[in-house]
């Protein structure tokens, strides 16, 4: 029981310190008076992975890459069959975004990439040095092809960012505040992973794959259903293709970057095909435009809960 309570804790800690950490460092670019669009594609597009990034890096130092790994591929699950799926029971949510083309490409290569790398050995430096390669090379094109065009046509990042603050020692105790924050609830929510694991009798794996991963998706959830409730919903799929690529590209590659990470033959078997059949399933959404409504979000939310009790 104690350990639940303090996975509990460690994965509010997560979410709270990583939404300070935006917050304040936005509100710093700001101050600075930073290109609005280097603020969306890369403070706010990292600052939402940092709940990710922390328990992935927490779990490699502490020899437990169940963890690691399993936090990335069941958050790319998760983006797609729950951050996607729960909205729509709220709104019907529109498959069209201009521009997503190369998005979805780049997260499909990314996927395909990682799972050679994970069927031909464990994750090692050199893969990390290629995932990060591929997501560096991902976002020069982006800055590049928003500044080509009209910058207007760029989603405004203050709809995925609560309120800033705009004191000096606000952005300071929000910053700092998210910056202590983060690697304390990753280490929280590691350890009494690790616990409820051993508890259980299940691997390090099942948890990184389910409760941790569910836990550290809980910022896109949470951004996606307000989104749902204030019906402004247009940008979603985008938001979810980003996420997926940030996970591979810049989590799991910076991770292995540091330390190789050992894949557990479940992932290689299973889970990354899972992974993969999500990607997809929003390429084919969006590539046929297809909303996802109310009965599609139930349809998702029921492969998930099974995707769920499958691994367990």
């Amino acid at each position: 029981m104690l350990s639940i309570l303090t996975l509990m804790a460690g994965l509010a800690v997560l979410v709270l310190a990583g939404d300070y950490l935006v917050r304040g460092a936005v509100a710093l670019a700001e101050k600075l008076s930073i290109d609005p669009l280097i603020i969306g594609l890369t403070i706010v597009a990292f600052g939402t992975s940092a709940p990710e990034m922390f328990v992935s890096l927490q779990a490699a130092f502490d020899g437990v890459s169940g963890i690691a790994v399993g936090n990335i591929i069941g958050s790319n699950i998760a983006n797609v069959f729950l951050v996607l799926g729960a909205p729509a029971l709220l709104m019907t949510i529109s498959c069209r975004e201009d521009g997503l083309g190369v998005s979805l490409a780049v997260m499909i290569g990314l996927t395909l990439t990682l799972m050679v790398m994970m069927w031909l050995t464990p994750l090692n430096r050199i893969d990390g040095a290629i995932l990060l390669t591929m997501i560096a090379g991902y976002l020069a094109w982006q800055i590049r092809a928003a500044r080509k065009h009209q910058l207007a046509n760029m989603p405004d990042y203050h709809d995925e960012v609560a309120e800033v603050p705009h004191e000096n020692w606000k952005i300071a105790v929000f910053i700092i505040g998210g910056l202590i924050g983060l690697p304390i609830g990753a280490w929280l929510t590691v350890d009494s992973a690790s616990q409820i694991a051993r508890m259980l009798g299940a691997s390090e794996t099942v948890i990184g794959l389910t409760i941790v991963a569910i836990g550290t998706s809980l910022p896109e959830l949470v951004t996606s259903m307000m989104a749902a409730w204030r019906k402004s919903g247009a940008v979603m799929i985008g938001n979810v293709v980003g996420s997926n690529i940030f996970n591979i590209g810049l989590i799991l590659g910076g991770t292995s970057l540091i330390m190789p990470l050992d894949v557990d033959s479940r992932i290689v078997s299973i889970d990354m095909w899972v992974m993969l059949a999500a990607g997809l399933l929003v390429v084919a959404l969006a590539h046929w435009n297809v909303p996802v409504k109310k009965l599609g979000g139930l349809a998702m939310l029921a492969v998930f809960g099974a995707y769920i009790v499958s691994v367990f």
